[in-house]
């Protein structure tokens, strides 16, 4: 894996081929910290080769887990028989929030855990720690403050708990599924996420032999079991790298055609493209997007009305993906208001959109209005810690005749596996480079 931060793009060409998307790494990251649930074999396979993976296995190897992995065949075989934890010694990953997932599976095997005061992962706005604190207090851990972790303990083994949560966080739900799986009695969870990769991870848990009831509902049910078993499980498509994949194909004026298993999951965010021109069609396995007439967004039935694109919890538009749709409104003509319903004040890095020319205005810390149809030039523009909004500030460089570059675009290495390659391939001229 290459070191190199910066991307530049020689942008103008159209972008056309087909693509096989990577799994979604927030459905890999929590099943890979399910996996030290069980002493048994797990294989898994369509394993994205990206950081937060092999900061993931790597802990593992920390602690004397078996960890194999062919990254050329996407494959990853893990055993946990031997693992041993010291909350004193071993530290969680960095720089990744999803590694507060290891805290359930660690209670559950070692009677402790930690939760390090530095995790943090994309800079989307304020997001706190409280929920899954409340989480793992309704299973009987206790939390004690150390000086640059929270240290967690567990006296006995945990026991079942009814919990509501007042925001249905992907996370927190996820957590809640880990320490309940082996839990003692039954289980219920209330305002519980139901995104795509919370059914998949919770998919994953029923193949090791959890039980649980209500995937895909906002009402989880789980049934403690004495142990899990071992599986062998395939990762399915992302589905924000397919809708990636389409709109950059769209807004660079070519047909990017994805492959894409699970289409019963799109009906949103199809009808949210189309609001910009974007028109697409799912046959086969394969997703494929086309423009007529270039991008334009679509007027209101309701006058003196702008065009919206909401984002919230699922069944909502997925919020990660809005970065992606404020892009298309860039380059889109007309006006449309971009709405973050989840994270406070994730919507700074509208200023670097300015720099092409884009006249993006910040009404509040929740939203964004863009006037699209103005000319827009290359620049040089500095991408903040936000996976999307690095790949929404390529796009708009792809579709602009000229060299941009985007700096400090690394974090696009934490979801994306290949991208650029991906992107050469369907014709963009594009390159890591260390220095800009």
């Amino acid at each position: 894996m290459t070191s190199s931060s910066h991307v530049v793009v020689h942008g103008g060409a159209p972008l056309t081929g087909r693509i096989d998307p990577s799994a979604n790494k927030n459905a890999v990251l929590p099943i890979l910290c399910a996996t030290l649930l069980t002493r048994q074999p797990v294989h898994l396979r369509g394993v994205p080769d990206i950081t937060d993976v092999r900061k993931i296995l790597q802990f593992f190897e920390s602690i004397g887990s078996e960890v194999h992995a062919d990254w050329v065949r996407g494959i990853v075989g893990l055993h946990h028989r031997h693992s041993m934890f010291d909350a004193r010694r071993h530290r969680l990953p960095l720089e990744m929030r999803s590694s507060i997932m290891l805290v359930p599976p660690l209670l559950a095997r070692f009677g402790e855990a930690r939760i390090e005061a530095e995790v943090k992962g994309c800079t989307l706005g304020v997001r706190e720690i409280d929920p899954h604190v409340e989480t793992l207090r309704c299973f009987g851990a206790h939390i004690e403050q150390g000086d640059d972790a929270f240290i967690v303990r567990c006296d006995a083994p945990l026991r079942a708990a009814e919990h509501w949560l007042d925001y249905a966080s992907v996370t927190t739900t996820e957590n809640f599924v880990l320490c309940a799986a082996l839990a003692s009695g039954r289980s219920v969870l209330t305002n519980a996420a139901c995104e795509p990769h919370v059914q998949e991870f919770c998919e994953f848990m029923c193949r090791l032999g959890a039980h649980i009831e209500g995937i895909g509902t906002s009402r989880l049910v789980i049934e403690g079991v004495d142990a899990l078993g071992g599986t062998e499980f395939r990762f399915a498509e992302d589905f924000h790298e397919v809708t990636t994949f389409l709109a950059l194909g769209a807004i660079t004026g070519g047909e990017v055609t994805v492959r894409n298993s699970r289409p019963e999951h799109f009906p949103l965010i199809d009808r949210s493209l189309a609001k910009f021109g974007v028109h697409v069609t799912h046959r086969d396995g394969w997703s494929h997007a086309r423009v007529q007439g270039g991008l334009k967004v679509a007027e209101p039935f309701t006058r003196n009305m702008l065009q919206k694109i909401e984002a919230a919890p699922w069944p909502y538009l997925p919020v990660d993906l809005l970065p992606i749709f404020m892009a298309l409104g860039a380059r889109a003509e007309g006006s449309a208001m971009f709405w973050n319903k989840v994270y406070d004040g994730a919507m700074g890095w509208t200023s670097e959109l300015s720099k092409f020319g884009a006249h993006v205005f910040l009404s509040d810390p929740h939203r964004a209005i863009s006037f699209g149809g103005r000319p827009l030039a290359p620049a040089e523009v500095d991408s903040p810690y936000i996976i999307r909004v690095a790949i929404a500030l390529l796009m708009v460089a792809a579709s602009i005749e000229g060299r941009s570059v985007i700096r400090h675009a690394a974090p696009i290495r934490r979801a994306h596996p290949r991208f650029v390659e991906n992107l050469s391939a369907l014709g963009a001229q594009i390159e890591w480079t260390e220095r800009p």
